[in-house]
């Protein structure tokens, strides 16, 4: 591209997370001349750098290095000196980030799209300053994708100068795995730290306000993974709120409760939501307007209130995960060319919880199926009674299934256990496809597999079809 004032481009994505990415890809496929700017030295953004795919691959070192799968076959317990976990931990992360990022670098050559390395800021609805090292450079384009993700949430009443208190970005930079630790906050991220540092030998309290714990999961799911977690040493306080949170002189953190109970650890780890980034946009300029959190506000075609800037991902809030981020990106670029290809996104998304142990489910939990006033009927099928899970030792497993009793198709699927964000996609793909709990029965499945599972849960909710 040239300089100044004559460079342009048909669509300027802010932002190289997955949302960015996956944009400028879907454009360029169609022949549209791209630019990505991007203001980290490399692409990724949270999915890669702070969030997901860190956070999962800590899970799975932390998994290896305490023996956790194995503890149920053979009995034994892992001892690891701390030092030589947080080396192994980091090292792993750091290679999975390096691979990423190599492969998203090699996408946007593949698609010969420009990496502009810079911060953004918008001059209007078709144009960008974006102010780098070598000084300002200005890109017109036909069409703005906003793709900046989001940052933890920093309450101003936590100390977060305080060495050993932490967000969910700086937790992944920690040196030791402390002997205790109060998480504040009981959603997904909060959940997923705590029982991984719960495997690693820390005693970990929960501190949450709602009751029960991660409401939008099937209820029966959801009190098997507390009870999994309590299990692995992961103490809970619900229905509670921090107040305070303090260092006593010389000793430990304190965070004090509503209820007036205080918990003494060696870390806090605060996960109390996220806000948009967004601050150095100067969206106001361009009339582009944002919530309360810095949350871009789009329509349901991802376009904001300017209508050549479109946004998508975490930036534009709920549900702000990597998955949803990648299409919600594919159909605002689109839209904003008119291209038929891809819409909109489908009404059925899956969700993975990464804890210990797994959880994901797709559609209507029992509950919100029976608040609908559907007349459903449930299967089940238990991983320590499947082959496959008693192999790998799995007790906390379970497939169950949702059906709606009048068309018996299957409207909820709900999986805890190994790899349970993989199995879900079977379910997921019987309802995309309007399947019945014949369907199931007809399926031939690998044997021993988890995946048999789907054939018991569906024998299981077949004899409650004739009751």
């Amino acid at each position: 591209m040239g300089q100044a004032d004559s460079e342009r481009v048909d669509l300027l994505v802010i932002g190289g997370g997955s949302a960015g990415e996956k944009g400028a890809a879907q454009a360029a496929y169609f022949g549209k001349r791209v630019a990505l700017v991007e203001r980290d030295p490399l692409p990724g953004g949270a999915t890669v750098h702070t969030g997901t795919l860190p956070s999962k691959t800590l899970r799975e070192t932390a998994l290896f290095l305490s023996g956790y799968r194995q503890r149920d076959l053979y009995g034994i317990s892992l001892e690891v000196s701390h030092d030589l976990r947080v080396t192994k931990l980091i090292e792993r992360k750091n290679a999975v980030r390096e691979l990423e990022t190599a492969r998203m670098l090699s996408n946007l050559r593949r698609h010969k799209v420009a990496l502009v390395h810079g911060e953004a800021s918008l001059v209007d609805g078709t144009t960008v300053d974006v102010a780098g090292e070598g000084g300002s450079r200005r890109i017109a384009a036909e069409a703005i994708l906003i793709a900046t993700g989001s940052s933890p949430f920093r309450p101003p009443w936590i100390p977060f100068d305080d060495p050993d208190v932490h967000d969910s970005d700086s937790i992944l930079r920690i040196d030791r795995i402390p002997g205790s630790m109060t998480v504040l906050g009981g959603g997904v991220i909060g959940c997923e730290y705590a029982s991984m540092f719960a495997a690693l030998g820390a005693d970990v309290h929960v501190v949450e306000h709602r009751s029960p714990l991660l409401p939008f999961l099937d209820a029966e799911i959801a009190r098997r993974l507390q009870e999994a977690m309590e299990q692995l040493g992961v103490t809970f306080q619900l229905g509670e709120r921090a107040e305070a949170v303090g260092r006593v002189p010389g000793g430990s953190l304190v965070c004090t409760l509503t209820s007036g109970v205080e918990l003494k650890s060696d870390m806090v780890l605060a996960t109390t939501g996220r806000v948009g980034n967004t601050t150095e946009l100067r969206l106001e300029t361009a009339g582009i307007k944002t919530d309360a959190r810095g949350r871009v506000i789009v329509d349901g075609n991802y376009r904001t209130a300017v209508p050549t800037v479109y946004a998508a991902g975490d930036v534009i809030g709920f549900p702000a995960l990597a998955s949803t981020s990648m299409e919600q990106a594919r159909v605002a670029v689109c839209h904003a060319f008119g291209f038929t290809y891809k819409r909109q996104i489908s009404d059925l998304l899956p969700y993975g919880v990464y804890t210990i142990p797994e959880v994901s489910c797709v559609g209507l939990s029992e509950q919100e199926a029976e608040r609908r006033g559907i007349e459903v009927v449930v299967g089940r099928a238990s991983f320590h009674e499947n082959a496959r899970g008693a192999i790998i030792g799995d007790r906390d497993g379970m497939t169950k299934l949702v059906f709606d009793r009048r068309s018996r198709r299957l409207i909820g699927c709900h999986c805890i256990g190994e790899r349970a964000a993989e199995l879900v996609h079977v379910g997921y793909a019987v309802m995309t496809l309007e399947g019945t709990v014949e369907t199931f029965i007809e399926m031939v499945y690998n044997f021993p597999t988890l995946t048999e599972t789907y054939k018991y849960a569906a024998y299981d909710a077949l004899g409650r079809f004739a009751s």
